[in-house]
């Protein structure tokens, strides 16, 4: 599982070199049956796609195959699940790699299900899956935000649904949150769920605060991953998270952290206040549970606190899984 580049952000620190020379390969490398649909504007690879509300939604010419059970634009939400979810994944992550277990769960459930891709750099490859897919989560955090914003309206266009809930990993749990603060998203999203999210940096277990001693090291890795220069602790960009509340009005967030995160450190940081605001450690529902940053998206234990999050009327007894 270590050796999953998903949501992994410190794997730009620990082969970021690798990357930086690593070669995509086209979509027909996706598996069989998987059609690679589009992630930030696109509906099933197919250009002039139409929505419910007849806008055009053209492909954004992405070669990563959804995960089982996303990005059905023919689905309408029920009454038992009226947000659709959209799924962000992590930095050096893919939307097929990063949700193979949440996506179809949540379909099962009964929910529309989306997932986009964001922060692409061409050229940069990952083998998690024993596939070579193209990877992302690579481009400044900013800038990756403003591609959610307009995945989110696609989602919205084409399901009718005034709000979605949003869960993310790691970046994918933080960046959300930029949308909903500086991006105008709030009043479009009901929830924000997040797997081990970098709310406020990281240091990597301290290799962070090395860099400065490691400037050549450093600047390599941040050139092929603008957002993990975000996602250290004392950036700019995290001066600017700083700047607002860590939340804001109307939108309900639950935050699931493991202890033995490696990636996300110190693990507490992870945590948001704010008035609405579920802040839930995995071990305290599984003592056994040795999950960390990576396998907490993949952790039975911690994708029932997911959906429990999503539909808290209807929450169960977490199961130690």
């Amino acid at each position: 599982m270590r050796r999953r580049l998903g949501g992994a952000f410190g794997a730009a620190l620990l082969a970021g070199a690798l990357l930086a020379g690593a070669t995509a390969v086209p979509a027909s490398a996706a598996p069989a049956g998987a059609a690679p649909v589009a992630g930030v504007a696109g509906v099933a690879g197919v250009a002039g796609a139409t929505g419910a509300s007849g806008a055009e939604l053209p492909p954004d010419g992405d070669t990563v195959a959804s995960p089982p059970g996303a990005n059905d634009w023919t689905c309408r939400p029920s009454a038992a699940h009226p947000a659709p979810v959209v799924l962000v994944h992590g930095t050096f992550a893919n939307r097929y790699e990063n949700w193979l277990a949440l996506s179809p769960l949540l379909k099962s459930l009964g929910y529309c299900v989306f997932a986009l891709d964001y922060g692409m750099i061409p050229g940069v490859t990952s083998s998690g899956s024993a596939l070579l897919l193209p990877i992302g989560g690579l481009g400044p955090v900013p800038e990756s935000a403003a591609q959610l914003a307009r995945f989110v309206d696609l989602v919205r266009n084409a399901t009718g649904a005034a709000k979605v809930d949003i869960v993310g990993h790691s970046q994918g749990g933080m960046l959300p949150n930029y949308y909903l603060k500086f991006l105008g998203g709030a009043s479009k999203v009901g929830k924000l769920v997040g797997l081990a999210p970098s709310n406020h940096g990281t240091t990597l277990d301290g290799i962070v605060n090395l860099a400065p001693y490691f400037p050549g090291v450093a600047d390599l890795i941040y050139t092929v991953c603008q957002a993990c220069r975000d996602q250290a602790v004392g950036s700019d960009f995290n001066k600017t998270m700083a700047s607002r509340p860590d939340t804001v009005p109307g939108v309900s967030y639950t935050v699931v952290s493991t202890v033995y995160d490696e990636v996300v450190t110190p693990w507490r940081t992870q945590f948001l206040n704010g008035p609405d605001v579920d802040n839930v450690v995995l071990q305290n529902h599984c003592p056994i549970s040795l999950a960390e940053h990576v396998a907490i998206a993949f952790s039975p234990t911690a994708l029932h606190l997911v959906t429990n999050a999503l539909d808290p009327a209807h929450a169960t007894p977490v199961l130690c899984g």
